[in-house]
This record gives C-alpha cells, structure tokens and sequence, in this order.
C-alpha cells in the first residue's frame, strides 16, 4: 500500500520510540496491536462503512511498519471497499452531496459492471475508488444526464424543447460531477499496487 502524505517522518518514529522506557515501549505496541485488530474487526462486521471512516483506516493501514500488521489489513480493507460499494453505501452518499439533482444509481451499476470486467481493476484493493475513477474516466456522468434529462417522466405533462433537455443535462452533470471529484478529494495518493 502506498504511504499516505502527511504521516510522520522515520527519525520523527525512531526518535519517539527511543524516548520510551521498555514498560512504556510494550504499551505502545500492545495498543497498537489493540487498535489494529479493533479496526480490522470493524472492517470485517461492517461497523465502519462511510467513505470518511473507510479512508481513515487505509490511512492507518498503509502507514503500519510491520509487514504482519500490513498483511492483516489487506483482505478485510478489500472486503470492506467491495460491501460500501455493494450495499449502496457509496450511493447513499453520492445522493448526499447532490440534494438539487440525486445521483443516479444506474451510474454506480454500470461503473460497478466495468470494473468487474475491467482486467486492469487488480490494480487496487480498493473497490470505491476503482468505481468513482471509471465514472469519471469513462464519461458516465454526461451519458446518464443526457439521457436522464431527456426522460419523458422529467417533463410530463408537456413536450421540454432541446434546449430544455440541454439546461436540465448540464444541471445534472455539474452536480454528479462535483460529487465524484468530491469523493475522489479523500486520496492525495490513488490507492493503487503499481
């Protein structure tokens, strides 16, 4: 996993850790310990499942020094990328940022087909960002506006002119997109293998 930007420098880690007595030392290593299964169980029984909270421990799993504590994090931070995904979590809050226009989820299901057919999708653990960056770069959003704008039900019961269904498309688009970059805001560094 990528080191995130911001954490502390080695001699910053190295310094404080020879300031601790050996008793201290060993209480440090059993929190941390603590703390790494504690967030590892939380991934596992789905108590973490926001975008904010999901973010946060990549933070912390990236930035372990142990291989061990590295390895642990993998198969539980994968599981709970895929099941915010699946359990419509990350499209709950899609519709949270764009209150004007809702996010459409038929978005979320084609970015999701894509990906699981996308070969290159081994390049990250993390299902959310593989989906938000494929909705980004496969242009998903300015087909769905197009197509959503020009809905028949949009207008009932009149007949909207082009010009109509452009101005409501635009609409549509500007807040879907600014939701994605949004989204995509949490990962300074993308959350890729290579």
């Amino acid at each position: 996993m990528p080191k995130p930007k911001g954490t502390f420098k080695k001699s910053s880690k190295e310094s404080w850790k020879k300031s601790l007595s050996k008793s201290e030392a060993d209480q440090v290593r059993l929190l941390t310990y603590k703390n790494i299964r504690t967030m590892i169980d939380s991934l596992r029984t789905h108590r973490v499942n926001t975008l904010t909270e999901l973010c946060r421990i990549e933070r912390v799993a990236a930035s372990c020094e142990s291989e061990e504590d590295s390895r642990a994090f993998q198969e539980p931070m994968t599981t709970a990328w895929q099941y915010y995904v699946n359990s419509n979590q990350m499209l709950s809050e899609l519709r949270g940022l764009t209150t004007q226009y809702p996010f459409c989820g038929d978005i979320v299901t084609e970015a999701r087909m894509l990906v699981d057919n996308d070969p290159d999708s081994n390049r990250s653990w993390n299902y959310a960002w593989l989906v938000l960056v494929k909705i980004r770069d496969d242009n998903l959003i300015a087909t769905y506006a197009a197509s959503e704008a020009a809905r028949p039900d949009m207008w009932r019961p009149r007949e909207p002119t082009a010009e109509e269904i452009d101005q409501l498309a635009a609409c549509f688009q500007y807040e879907w997109d600014m939701a994605v970059n949004n989204m995509l805001r949490h990962w300074q560094v993308a959350p890729t293998w290579y």
